[in-house]
């Protein structure tokens, strides 16, 4: 009995060994395998992407090598005088030239003193000499064909980010040496590119010369680096010339790296790219620690990894818990600011349409006033009136879902009666262009899903600017129509109306233009899109048959065509456009009367004649600045709405500061994101609506402090 307890005991013992040394043998079989493996599998895709990055570099500098070649025979047999007297063609050229490639900040053409010529920066080139720069004396005294040249840092007055030079000589027809053509190419292109591509844990890359000097590193260095041809890089490299891979320490850090370099075909240029060898241990010993979190056969073990699985599952719950409260947060945040959005947009239109009101009552008030003026501003009361109705039933109308009610209805016209719906939900950042045909262009369809339509395009096209750009509306009649919708039905007899919204923002691409249109299916970020609205656009197109085209191109924008029968022409009920008055000269104190709202404008101005003033109006903050540049002591006080389309008031308050102008400036607004965000930097403010007392006194006040500050300067 004891001889076998004691057997027992030691099978146990024997067994708790083994339970011990089995799985330490087989983790480190798999340790010494997994090893392997890793560095393999680290260098397959360290070769990938240096054959990335060579492949890059080397179509890069066959461009600029072309580029050159081209200015070369552009320039080729013509003496410098000739040069000169088309440097300002030769200068748009070399624009268009650095224009269309990123990877240059500028090109020249140097005479055989290094004096430009030409360059691509300024017209005229600054009578500075470059003949100390290694791109021009390279050339200076043998033919070396294409030369590449160190990071240089921008001779004054140039300015600007570091680059190296990219030269070719220029010679006579006797082949004697008569100037350079040179491209300055940015290390921060390349860098920029390998930080896209780098985006692994300790990735790297450089570009350099084969003499050691380097153009271009990511991680970026705040200096220049050289290697040294004799050190253990050069050493390893001259051992393998063309290519290779290698285990060393970079000299710029001291950080030990894997990395592969390649020379850029006949160029005398490297691209190298790694990894830290610390990231690839990172990644084996993620591999071994899942081995030990599976591989241990131990009961004791396996409930202790259960109760980790357990506090695990717990934590990834109560993060996913969080993260679902984050999303909700988050989506109940963004459906507040899109109200907030539409509620300040609408209370910048009241506002205006109030301040006509004010302005019209106002100007009732004063004496010895004609029955002309009286009607006229009665009636802008009734108008301003019926506007704010107007635009009360679009919202409405906005959020009412209903089966199709097809109704004969001018197409152009309803396009331009939503303008203002339009303005509100897009904001003031975006400019609104609508190009309308002079005759009716009748369609029988649903006109509140019409409309819906519209709304939809625009927001997916806002969407597309990221709130900020130029929407084009534009009615036609057509006869040519897509292919899908000749296959669906026959044409009718009075062809179709063709509605198309294109916008600035960044395109669609090409393998999701096929997708666009069905439901639910977006590519916007979670919370920002349900994918329903251009598949109601799709729908209405159809069941109206009609059909909804896309085309895009990424970077460019987007235009969408909603065609819809057209039906035979007839009459529609004329509506008078509103009159608008024209702002009255006067004498007394100048001002300068910026606001996009004409009708507004007019009020304003008219009630400041009364008053004693003489006005000028303008629409846009572009052409008051403008004024002000030509002439700015003919104005006593400039008065600017804050919400325009292009430059907004708050800008032209500080264009007029940045540019020493001493004309103060008065803001008016009904509602402003930006005026609640940064404040009025220091103008006065006439909220609307306002009357014009309070408009006078505010403007008073503003050009006596000016009057005060002036004499106590003198």
């Amino acid at each position: 009995m004891q001889r076998a307890q004691r057997n027992s005991l030691r099978l146990l013992q024997w067994m708790m060994a083994a339970s011990l040394a089995l799985p330490i043998g087989l983790f480190t079989v798999a340790a010494a395998i997994s090893y392997t493996s890793t560095n393999d599998t680290a260098d397959r895709e360290i070769e990938r992407t240096v054959d990335v990055a060579h492949e890059h570099a080397l179509k890069v500098f066959e461009t600029i090598d072309r580029s050159l070649a081209e200015l070369n025979e552009v320039v080729r047999g013509l003496p410098d005088d000739i040069i000169r007297d088309r440097e300002p063609t030769l200068h748009r050229r070399l624009k268009r030239l650095t224009d269309s490639l990123p990877q240059l900040k500028s090109a020249w053409i140097f005479d055989a003193n290094g004096k430009a010529l030409v360059n691509s920066l300024v017209s005229p080139p600054p009578d500075l000499s470059f003949a100390d720069r290694d791109y021009f004396y390279a050339h200076v005294d043998q033919s070396i064909g294409r030369f590449i040249g160190t990071a240089l840092t921008p001779r004054p007055p140039y300015q600007g980010a570091r680059f190296f030079g990219v030269s070719r000589r220029r010679d006579s027809d006797d082949g004697r040496f008569i100037g350079v053509i040179q491209a300055s190419v940015l290390p921060e292109y390349f860098e920029s590119f390998y930080a896209r591509i780098g985006t692994d844990p300790g990735s790297f890359f450089a570009m350099g010369r084969t003499d050691g000097a380097m153009l271009a590193h990511f991680p970026r260095l705040d200096h220049e680096l050289r290697l040294d041809p004799t050190g253990p890089v050069g050493q390893k490299i001259a051992t393998q010339p063309v290519h290779g891979l290698i285990t060393v320490a970079w000299p710029s850090d001291g950080i030990e790296r894997r990395i592969a370099y390649r020379r850029v075909a006949e160029y005398p240029i490297y691209v190298s790219a790694g990894l830290e060898t610390s990231a690839i241990r990172a990644r084996w010993l993620a591999t071994i620690g899942q081995h030990l979190v599976f591989g241990i056969p131990a009961t004791a073990l396996l409930f202790l990894l259960l109760a980790l699985a357990l506090r695990r599952t717990q934590h990834l719950q109560a993060e996913a818990a969080k993260r679902r409260e984050a999303e909700e947060a988050l989506k109940h945040s963004q459906r507040l600011e899109a109200l907030g959005q539409l509620t300040g947009g609408v209370a910048h239109d009241f506002n205006n349409l109030l301040t006509v009101i004010r302005a019209s009552v106002d100007l009732l008030n004063r004496p010895q006033l004609t029955e002309e003026r009286r009607q006229r501003y009665i009636t802008a009361i009734a108008d301003s009136v019926a506007r704010a109705a107007k635009l009360t039933s679009q919202l409405l109308a906005f959020a009412r879902r209903q089966t199709l009610k097809p109704e004969v209805f001018d197409a152009g016209a309803r396009v331009q009666s939503l303008h203002d719906m339009l303005a509100t939900l897009l904001g003031p950042a975006i400019e609104i262009v609508m190009q309308l045909p002079a005759e009716p262009c009748l369609v029988n369809a649903d006109a509140s899903q019409f409309e819906t339509a519209l709304i939809n395009m625009a927001t997916n096209a806002r969407d597309a600017m990221q709130g900020q750009g130029r929407i084009v509306f534009k009615v036609e009649a057509t006869t040519t129509v897509p292919d899908a919708l000749v296959q669906l039905s026959a044409s009718p007899d009075h062809g179709f109306v063709r509605v198309t919204v294109s916008d600035t923002g960044v395109g669609i691409p090409a393998a999701r233009l096929g997708r666009i249109f069905e439901p639910f299916f977006t590519t916007k970020q979670v919370g920002r899109g349900t994918g329903l609205g251009l598949s109601q656009v799709f729908g209405f197109a159809r069941q109206s048959g009609g059909e909804v085209t896309v085309s895009s191109e990424v970077g460019h924008g987007s235009t969408f065509s909603l065609y819809l029968p057209r039906v035979p022409p007839g009459l529609l009920p004329q509506r008078q456009a509103p009159s608008t008055a024209p702002a009255v000269a006067g004498s007394g104190m100048s001002v300068l009367v910026v606001e996009d709202n004409i009708e507004l404008a007019n009020f304003a101005a008219d009630g400041l004649t009364e008053l004693g003033y003489s006005i000028t109006l303008v629409d846009n903050a572009t052409d008051a600045l403008a004024e002000l540049v030509v002439d700015a002591d003919r104005f006593d006080v400039v008065f600017s709405d804050v919400v325009m389309p292009g430059m907004t008031g708050l800008e032209l308050a500080q264009a007029i500061r940045e540019r020493g102008i001493g004309v103060p400036v008065v803001l008016t607004t009904g509602y402003s994101q930006a005026l609640a965000q940064e404040g009025t930097g220091g103008s006065d403010l006439v909220q609307k609506p306002y009357s014009i007392e309070e408009l006078s006194r505010v403007l008073h006040r503003a050009a006596r402090i000016r009057r005060v500050r002036d004499g106590a300067a003198e």
